[in-house]
């Protein structure tokens, strides 16, 4: 039960420092009707509690009475009792079976009911990291991908490849960036962190040479080797940038085409998927299509804030009619979904049948911009007056407003986490592990007011350690290891929480310091992944020569010339003690003529030894490259999001010094 809308800001005193207009628009929305009703249940909303745990229930009567209560357990089972007059609270029968369980009670003139959730002390871990050993990988963005085959953008065949590749070094997990849905419709829209829906995938990644409706087509494969084609693909696949839009007219236009001789095949299985994937799926593919259909009316490429009012709601009468008038094309889309959970089922198995102990890991967004299909079908759940952000940090000076509607937190919880539950259920299918993007959004989120500055927001709370509980819940479901980063400004005691529940940590080499150095990397907590970067920081050399500051500069992300002299002497007195703490276990050669290969992979060497669980390392790292895949703070200043890597996965892997880089990572984590 909440007494009062305070309970969800993260400080209890933020009216002494927030900025009032924002705070006032915060509670506003906070307290709107369409998200917070008022609530005079017995029951509270929902109960999470961890197995053999003994807890009490407390009861909200508003006059005494005697009530019976059942809990009706996942298995369909049930358990009963009485509670009396006297108490105010319930006993919850101890042992109760881990999973989704039911509470109702009846007072003979109300029946009420809530969510009973009993979840594990802690999340999976494969056998491997129980017994302490250290394991190391590769991250990548699966676009960046170079092949002879691909259509322009790294697919998930390409993704077989590196597998396959990789594993042959050693390696024991492949890490990739979000593959979630995006606009099909608005290409463009590029960024993985800012999708349409978390539930479903990004067509784009779809091999479509793959594909067995498109080899069998004569009319597709006609299309697909005509001279016209093949030199559009040829320039795409040289192309040092993803050229989205044409990637994806080709892949759609082909698509079609194989969809026309699959509608003569036998559909069973497709039947089934539709059946077994219900309303979600058919609000992902209705948005796509319809999002389609108005760009091809209007040339209008925005989401579903741009459309004309009567479309502007998944249950509006104009949307059910298009479903009836467009049925087929909102077929296709499912058959798309369907193709790419096909083609990304594959490559967990083929992880699997490499032996890999973690295979590869999936990346979950923080959150859905406000304009695509989640939003677009539930505006009950989804704050559309706020963004998700983050306040001035390093990466973000001016803070960061990144255009993503966060949930409601009470909505979650009248909701029973289902929401949520859903969310990772979809994000752990066919693989092995999940890394979580700002784990630090269980604890708190910045939300910034619309129209205020992304400076200016301010932090809403989520429950914690509920969502942190039903997360262990569906790891040791999925069989599916937790990886949280958990970067910025951290709350305290969160580190300690994962670490409880057995979720391992996200270290950034260049963020571990310690007293005026760096960190001794055999003082790293084992329960953890140690990089050297990610998609929001520079590569090595680009850190080394302060591209990043170069970028910033140029694209005005900085308030002031004064904040970027700081960092600047901030990062020369770090990359000292960086050299000093490499050198002080191996040679280094001298650094006056730019930040060679051999620098590059002794840096990379170096950090190996950490004491942490995995060990992640890029290939932009191996090849020495400079430019970033993204630069916080822009949109569509800088081409994010878009970089290919500088060579196929073949050359990479043919490189001698990769190959010796990769080795001797191999053997440093065999000997730690």
């Amino acid at each position: 039960m909440l007494s009062t809308i305070s309970h969800y800001f993260y400080d209890p005193n933020i009216k002494e420092y927030a900025n009032p207009t924002a705070f006032e628009k915060i509670e506003k929305i906070l307290n709107c009707e369409n998200h917070l009703q008022k609530n005079n249940q017995i029951l509270p909303l929902v109960k999470v509690i961890t197995e053999q745990q003994a807890v009490e229930i407390p009861l909200f009567f508003a006059n005494p009475t005697v009530a019976q209560w059942q809990i009706t357990l996942e298995n369909g089972s049930n358990l009963q009792g009485e509670v009396t007059l006297e108490e105010t609270v319930l006993p919850l029968p101890q042992n109760l079976p881990l999973g989704y369980h039911t509470l109702s009670i009846n007072t003979g003139n109300i029946t009420e009911s809530c969510a009973l959730i009993v979840t594990p002390e802690k999340a999976f871990q494969p056998k491997l990291i129980k017994e302490q050993k250290k394991l190391w990988g590769a991250f990548l963005q699966l676009y960046t991908l170079r092949s002879n085959q691909n259509w322009g953008i790294g697919d998930f065949s390409d993704l077989k490849q590196f597998l396959a590749k990789i594993v042959k070094q050693g390696a024991d997990f492949v890490g990739l960036n979000p593959i979630h849905a995006l606009f099909p419709a608005d290409p463009e829209a590029a960024s993985p962190y800012s999708p349409s829906s978390r539930l479903w995938q990004n067509i784009i990644y779809i091999d479509v040479n793959a594909v067995e409706a498109f080899q069998q087509s004569e009319k597709a494969q006609q299309w697909f080797h005509s001279p016209n084609i093949q030199q559009k693909l040829t320039e795409l696949r040289a192309l040092d940038y993803v050229d989205y839009s044409q990637v994806t007219s080709l892949k759609l236009q082909a698509l079609s085409l194989a969809f026309e001789q699959f509608s003569l095949s036998s559909q069973s299985e497709f039947e089934a998927f539709i059946q077994e994937s219900g309303e979600s799926l058919k609000i992902q593919t209705t948005f796509d299509a319809l999002h389609q259909w108005i760009s091809e009316q209007s040339s209008e490429k925005g989401g579903w804030t741009t459309w004309a009012e009567d479309y502007q709601d998944y249950h509006s009468p104009t949307v059910i009619e298009f479903q009836q008038k467009q049925a087929k094309l909102i077929r296709f889309y499912m058959w798309l979904q369907f193709l790419a959970l096909q083609q990304l089922e594959e490559c967990n198995h083929f992880a699997k049948s490499l032996d890999m102990p973690i295979g590869f890991y999936r990346d979950l967004a923080v959150g859905v911009t406000n304009n695509g299909a989640e939003t677009w079908a539930d505006k009950t759940l989804f704050v559309q007056d706020a963004s998700i952000g983050a306040p001035p940090d390093m990466l973000g000076p001016n803070g960061q407003s990144w255009g993503l509607s966060p949930m409601h937190p009470h909505t979650l919880q009248a909701r029973g986490y289902q929401p949520f539950i859903d969310l990772l259920r979809a994000n752990m299918k066919h693989c092995g592990a999940l890394r979580i993007d700002h784990i630090l959004g269980f604890a708190r989120m910045w939300w910034v007011a619309n129209g205020e500055s992304a400076k200016d927001g301010i932090y809403v709370r989520y429950p914690l350690e509920d969502m942190l509980s039903i997360l262990a819940l569906e790891s040791q479901r999925n069989k599916c290891l937790i990886i949280a980063e958990a970067l910025g400004t951290v709350p305290e005691g969160i580190l300690e929480s994962l670490e409880q529940k057995g979720i391992l940590a996200y270290n950034i080499f260049y963020f571990e310091k310690e007293g005026n150095g760096y960190k001794p990397l055999e003082n790293y907590p084992y329960q953890a992944m140690t990089t050297l970067s990610t998609h929001d920081l520079p590569t090595i050399q680009g850190y080394w020569k302060n591209y990043d500051f170069e970028l910033g500069e140029k694209y005005d992300i900085y308030p002031s010339k004064s904040v970027l002299r700081s960092l600047k002497e901030e990062r020369a007195y770090d990359r000292l003690n960086i050299r000093t703490a490499v050198e002080n276990v191996m040679a280094l050669e001298p650094n006056e003529v730019g930040v060679t290969i051999k620098f590059t992979h002794q840096l990379q060497r170096y950090v190996a030894h950490t004491n942490s669980a995995l060990f992640g390392t890029q290939p932009e790292d191996w090849l020495n490259m400079l430019e970033p895949v993204n630069i916080p703070g822009t949109s569509t200043e800088y081409p994010n999001w878009r970089r290919k890597l500088s060579a196929t996965t073949k050359e990479i892997f043919a490189n001698k010094d990769i190959q010796t880089l990769l080795d001797d990572i191999h053997q440093i984590r065999k000997t730690l």
